[in-house]
């Protein structure tokens, strides 16, 4: 079995815990329209890899995850849209103790979810918006895609990491941010971390080299000081859920 490999990132800092190699995979269903790598999006790839390889690549850096409690991500594109490779590699590499994380947007073949979810100690969930219409409009695809995965993560034992860019004029407000809780607090127990994400013009220049036209050219980056602030909502938010479903617990 081989991935369609778009690129790979040694010794990274921000896509799970501690230090960790990322293999971005090529291909993502959805067309968001602040994507930061939109050449990844087609499945065309010049680079493949096996889990062998991948393997491989993690006994090379095994020191650096064993001291900081790093591993194997898996991001992309969107990796989940290659279920079967992703499973092998998964599998090969918690059989070698090594730790992995799945960094998502929750789109890809519903068959492999559950075989998937197995393998994976941190999950990295990257919620676009809350409800369909925003959704529809900043992806491409309704959000129905996304509620199929969100179920499966009833059972998932792993922890959750919530990652969301905040668009100015669309998602920067209370009432966004309410209706992404609501999505999200049934899970309250499983969530380790909430990161809100400021959005950028970074990307505007590969856009313009791939001939492609970038819808958002005219709406402003993200405040990162407000970005915190609402940020910081969440995780209060968070925080109550967390001592709400303990004191349940404790009456039951």
């Amino acid at each position: 079995m081989k991935g369609r490999l778009h690129s790979i990132e040694t010794m990274g800092l921000v896509d799970g815990p501690g230090i960790r190699s990322v293999i971005f995979l090529q291909g993502c269903p959805l067309r968001c329209t602040y994507c930061h790598n939109p050449d990844s999006q087609n499945m065309f790839s010049n680079k493949e890899i096996t889990a062998e390889e991948v393997l491989k690549l993690a006994k090379r850096y095994k020191i650096y995850y064993d001291k900081s409690g790093g591993g194997i991500t898996f991001s992309g594109g969107e990796p989940l849209l290659q279920g079967e490779f992703l499973i092998e590699a998964l599998k090969l590499l918690k059989e070698n103790g090594f730790n992995t994380t799945v960094d998502t947007s929750g789109y890809g073949n519903e068959k492999h979810f559950r075989e998937i979810l197995k393998y994976v100690d941190t999950l990295i969930l990257d919620i676009k918006h809350f409800n369909n219409k925003g959704y529809k409009s900043l992806t491409g695809a309704p959000m129905s895609g996304f509620y199929k995965f969100l179920s499966y993560l009833d059972n998932f034992k792993g922890k959750i990491w919530i990652r969301h860019v905040m668009v100015p004029g669309i998602t920067d407000n209370e009432e966004a941010i309410k209706e992404l809780f609501n999505n999200i607090g049934h899970l309250a127990h499983k969530i380790d971390r909430i990161e809100v994400l400021p959005y950028h013009t970074m990307a505007v220049e590969k856009y313009d080299s791939l001939g492609i036209e970038y819808s958002l050219k005219d709406v402003p980056e993200m405040n990162a000081d407000k970005a915190m602030e609402y940020q910081k909502m969440l995780s209060d938010m968070l925080i109550i859920e967390k001592e709400r479903a303990t004191k349940h617990k404790k009456i039951i």
